[in-house]
């Protein structure tokens, strides 16, 4: 049983389960699809509510836990020396895809889809290493570089949203914000005290900084991002990145195991909640999300890693010119935050509806991926 249920987590099967579910159901049945999403299900929060302000707090506190992990001593981006090339293909993987889209929204674009610029900017982390791993093999260090872009353009993508993307109907209003900086405080309270369980970080910083940005009018899915850096974790990291270290139980750790699971099988509801574009939406902004991603991803990491590299920051062993280019253009899937950002960038439903559509395109990138590393003899390691 576990090990069918690790064959679900590496495949992303409840993502893609949630998202062919969702469009499925959109396109056959769209008005019960739609109140099935907003009709009041756990008093008078509907499944929308449940799914994108509750539950992808805990995805992306996953993701902050992997971030300051690989912050660490030991960790994939420590030294800074390190981290310089993945920083800087992950710059070119972030304006990359930016450039492309202002530059074509200008082309045959509107000032009504301006605000979709954020949407191209990060990449599917799961997503991505499945692609990888069927690309370059799984004991290959293009696997590890890609991961590293990933989750640090996911990072970025998390600035992003904060940033740029609060509620278009309800100006921001900063000084809620205290209670999310009371919230660090706690958190840095009890690590000082040496509290030993995650617990009381999650319920009392936790739902300190969550009231926060709620308040605030900023997505309080990012709640946990301000409070993971404050677990305890070990001085030195001994891991790499989503691997597990059984010898580690310190409180960072522990939340990254004890709900990394959940995490993988609720992203069946994420997909579910977001996915669901009928297939009419396709327009504009789905080739400009999609051409964002599939050139300006595979443009941007290639320019900045091979600049890196010219400059004196060489890349990992085995990656050389194929392999960068293929790890830019595995980089554009963009899916789940490519989803999840296009449903804050676009309030109009079918603006959003056609963004969401290039975002699901660009799994395609995979494919893409696939058949150019055939073609370029990229030698597999298994």
């Amino acid at each position: 049983m576990q090990r069918q249920i690790n064959l679900l987590r590496e495949f992303s099967v409840p993502l893609i389960a949630g998202v062919v579910a969702a469009l499925a159901w959109a396109n056959l049945a769209p008005e019960q699809y739609h109140h099935f999403l907003h009709a009041p299900l756990l008093g008078s929060l509907n499944f929308h509510f449940l799914t994108n302000d509750l539950f992808m707090v805990l995805f992306f506190g996953i993701a902050a836990v992997e971030i300051t992990e690989s912050c660490l001593p030991g960790g994939d981006l420590y030294p800074l020396r390190r981290a310089v090339n993945p920083l800087l293909a992950t710059l070119g993987g972030v304006t990359g895809p930016i450039l492309v889209f202002l530059s074509l929204n200008a082309l045959f674009g509107s000032p009504a889809l301006l605000r979709g610029w954020g949407v191209p900017t990060a990449t599917d982390i799961a997503l991505a290493w499945l692609a990888a791993s069927a690309v370059f093999g799984r004991r290959h260090p293009a696997i590890s570089f890609l991961l590293l872009l990933a989750i640090a353009d996911d990072a970025i993508g998390l600035v992003i949203i904060a940033l740029f993307y609060p509620n278009p109907t309800m100006p921001v209003e900063p000084l809620w914000l205290l209670l999310t900086v009371l919230g660090m405080g706690v958190a840095y309270l009890l690590r000082r005290r040496k509290t030993n369980s995650y617990w009381p970080y999650l319920l009392l910083g936790g739902s300190l900084s969550w009231v926060g940005l709620f308040e605030a009018h900023i997505h309080p899915a990012l709640a946990l991002v301000f409070i993971v850096p404050f677990l305890p974790h070990p001085p030195k990291e001994h891991k790499h990145l989503f691997e597990d270290d059984p010898r580690d139980l310190t409180p960072l750790a522990s939340f990254e195991h004890e709900w990394k699971v959940v995490v993988d099988f609720g992203l069946f509801m994420f997909g579910l909640a977001n996915a669901g574009v009928e297939f009419a939406a396709i327009g504009t902004p789905t080739w400009l999300i999609l051409i964002s991603l599939a050139v300006g991803k595979t443009c941007g990491i290639f320019t900045l890693g091979w600049l890196g590299a010219k400059l004196g920051y060489p890349l990992p062993d085995r990656i050389h010119t194929k392999e960068l280019l293929l790890i830019g253009l595995v980089g554009g899937i963009g899916m789940t935050v490519a989803l999840f950002v296009a449903g804050e960038a676009y309030s109009d439903p079918v603006i959003q509806g056609a963004a969401k559509m290039g975002a699901l395109f660009s799994s395609g990138c995979a494919v893409l991926a696939f058949v150019a590393s055939r073609l370029l003899k990229v030698r597999r390691l298994s």
